[in-house]
């Protein structure tokens, strides 16, 4: 089971951060071009501010568990991204976007899935 959260994790990791870069590294009209239409509804403050979520999130999945450095951070990184898919899955609702929800909902899963196995029996 550990190696199962760490997979997870570190795929999880890898999507957040790879999402949050794009989204601290490009401006809003290039990110609403590229299919992400939901900028469209946010400030430009407000998208670079939801990569720096999604980016200390993917970073709070594996840094404290490889450096052994307040290991709790792990789930706890865990639930904050569960807690970002969800309000993403909301904006994706209102906008009608269902596709998007599917991938949301997928995160959130996978999310929830180390918070449970890091907070429970398989923690650090």
């Amino acid at each position: 089971m550990n190696i199962l959260l760490w997979v997870v994790a570190g795929l999880l990791a890898l999507a957040f951060l790879a999402a949050g870069a794009m989204k601290l590294t490009r401006p809003k009209a290039q990110l609403a071009e590229s299919g992400l239409a939901w900028v469209e509804d946010f400030t430009p403050g407000a998208v670079k501010g939801i990569g720096a979520v999604e980016v200390l999130g993917a970073l709070g999945l594996v840094l404290p568990a490889v450096t052994g450095i307040a290991p709790v951070l792990v789930p706890l990184a865990a639930t904050g991204l569960a807690l970002t898919m969800v309000g993403a899955a909301v904006v994706h609702v209102r906008r009608g976007e269902t596709q998007m929800i599917v991938v949301n909902v997928v995160l959130l899963l996978l999310a929830a899935f180390v918070a449970w196995g890091r907070f429970g029996s398989h923690a650090f």
